[in-house]
């Protein structure tokens, strides 16, 4: 198991391969269909995103609200497919990596290939193991979208899969 702290440098990137069990540590943040759109709106405008593109690791998930004592409530993975129509764009502007759930689209794996970027899966149905692993939760953007709007995580091992790295290989292709 290797434990890898964000934001991933290009070695840590390059020493990553599919099938590698990983715990990340350090800030992620969360987006999914409708916070895409609106990413996508900002970059089409030439704003500013809410967050700092360069790096950064997304992962596709929609947190429940926090309990009692708790950072976050349970953040489960949803599927990335759905994201294909924006990773492309994302990871040629910088993006480091995305979390989530299930295979993507060719389009997107010659994307992270070309980036020399990774996909990680996380495991569905364990949303609450992922939620205990985020230490800090904070909406930066959208917050009228509730648990689709993006939030900021610092989260410790969170574990993951190498689903897809950045030399092409996929553990869905095995």
């Amino acid at each position: 198991m290797k434990k890898l702290t964000l934001p991933l440098t290009v070695q840590d990137l390059t020493d990553l391969h599919a099938g590698d069990s990983v715990l990340l540590s350090g800030t992620i943040y969360t987006a999914r269909d409708c916070a895409h759109k609106r990413l996508f709106a900002l970059l089409d405008e030439h704003a500013p995103l809410p967050f700092d593109l360069n790096n950064a690791v997304i992962y596709y998930a929609g947190p429940c609200p926090a309990p009692a004592g708790k950072a976050c409530g349970s953040c489960g993975p949803t599927t990335s497919a759905r994201m294909n129509a924006f990773a492309p764009r994302l990871l040629d502007a910088g993006l480091g990596g995305m979390i989530g759930k299930g295979e993507m689209s060719e389009e997107t794996e010659r994307a992270i290939v070309r980036n020399k970027r990774v996909y990680f899966a996380a495991i569905g149905g364990a949303g609450a193991v992922y939620g205990n692993a985020i230490k800090h939760c904070e909406c930066v953007a959208f917050e009228d979208l509730l648990s689709e709007a993006v939030y900021c995580m610092e989260v410790e091992n969170f574990p993951l899969v190498v689903a897809f790295d950045s030399y092409g290989n996929s553990i869905y292709k095995r």
